[in-house]
């Protein structure tokens, strides 16, 4: 078991909110990791604009910082901005942290412009970036380089991680937070297994465990897509299923649910789109996931998701107000993120349901593998 929490809002608020919420699940996780996510970040000492990446990571001794250095120079990338943490010493445990890594980069001068063009160019940039790391007996970890986006991963427990590096005085704010309390049930301690899981602007991150986790990671590892790697964890899949439901396939986000879960047959039968769906079904059919797990999300748009499989056995809940949304593991962790909602309105999804919080963040949208969805129209 692990716990899940986030929060979005129209107004930046402190992750340390969130970590507030992590604190009322702490028996369901056990210390060996702790995931954030910011999306829609706000920095109070740099004016910073929203379209410039941002680079997020570990640095774990000095030859890896002037690699690092060396290696977005030499790709033409200007530094801009380099967060640093007011650092408690002692609260950490491990101790070859030399530098958490949070800076922001001026994009070079492509040839190519285009958003694809670009968005490839940062996947690359991180992954050739963690490549460096490895090859190098692991001095260099690297989470993310993406617009609007923070990651922050440490071994430990979450309030305690917070308070050491000093996230509660406010200097970080961001639109959404999602943070992910790790239960280390299946793998050795490692930061990149801690989630979320990011790929090109896409996050999740699960509380469950997936048992169909071989065959998913080599039919996903067989399309040779960049990006598509790692696998420290086994919920590492869930990230790349949605990625590649949504940017490969490029279908709506309702068919994530589809393609993980589908409908039985007799289900598909009485579908207005089951003809599709049986198709996809047979397509994606090393994708279907057996759980339990329980799947938190979120987009480049700041939408947010949440879903689970048929056994729901791992639980999670909505609840909110216009403006303002949470989703966790347990009620008592949206109780600390908006403890001034209606709680009426409170949602937990049965199997078939995919709950997605627009980017305007004015409702709470629970869709259904029964209904209908909009298809792309072909070119």
């Amino acid at each position: 078991m692990c716990r899940l929490a986030l929060k979005t809002a129209d107004t930046p608020f402190s992750p340390y909110e969130v970590l507030t919420a992590m604190e009322a699940m702490q028996e369901g996780y056990d210390g060996s990791g702790l995931g954030l996510l910011l999306r829609g970040v706000q920095f109070d000492d740099f004016n910073y604009r929203g379209d410039l990446p941002i680079l997020s990571g570990i640095a774990h001794s000095e030859a890896a910082l002037q690699r690092l250095d060396e290696f977005m120079t030499g790709r033409g990338y200007e530094m801009k901005y380099d967060h640093e943490f007011d650092i408690t010493p002692g609260l950490i445990e491990a101790k070859d942290r030399l530098k958490y890594i949070i800076r922001v980069y001026k994009d070079p001068v492509a040839a190519d412009p285009s958003p694809e063009a670009v968005e490839q160019r940062h996947m690359e940039v991180r992954l050739d970036l963690r490549r460096d790391g490895e090859e190098h007996g692991g001095d260099l970890t690297i989470f993310s380089f993406w617009p609007q986006v923070v990651m922050i991963k440490e071994v430990g427990w979450p309030l305690a991680v917070g308070d050491a590096l000093g996230l509660q005085d406010g200097r970080i704010k961001a639109r959404v937070v999602m943070a992910q309390g790790r239960q280390n049930t299946n793998y050795g301690i490692n930061l990149y297994a801690c989630h979320p899981f990011f790929i090109q602007g896409i996050a999740t991150m699960t509380n469950g465990e997936n048992t169909a986790f071989v065959p998913i990671k080599e039919w996903l590892i067989g399309k040779q897509i960049p990006g598509y790697l790692g696998y420290q964890s086994d919920s590492e899949v869930f990230t790349h299923i949605l990625h590649y439901t949504l940017k490969k396939l490029k279908l709506p986000l309702e068919v994530y649910k589809h393609v993980i879960t589908p409908l039985k047959s007799n289900e598909l039968d009485a579908h207005p789109q089951g003809e599709f769906l049986k198709g996809l079904r047979t397509a994606c059919r090393r994708l279907i996931i057996d759980g339990p797990n329980a799947v938190i999300g979120t987009l480049p748009d700041e939408t947010c998701l949440l879903v689970m499989d048929h056994k729901k056995m791992r639980p999670a809940s909505v609840g909110g107000r216009p403006g303002v949304w949470a989703m966790a593991s347990e009620i008592c962790g949206v109780d600390a993120m908006i403890p001034d909602r209606d709680r009426s309105l409170d949602f937990q999804p049965m199997r078939e349901h995919t709950v997605i919080i627009p980017p305007h963040r004015k409702e709470m949208v629970i869709w259904s593998q029964f209904n209908p969805f909009a298809l792309p129209q072909a070119a």
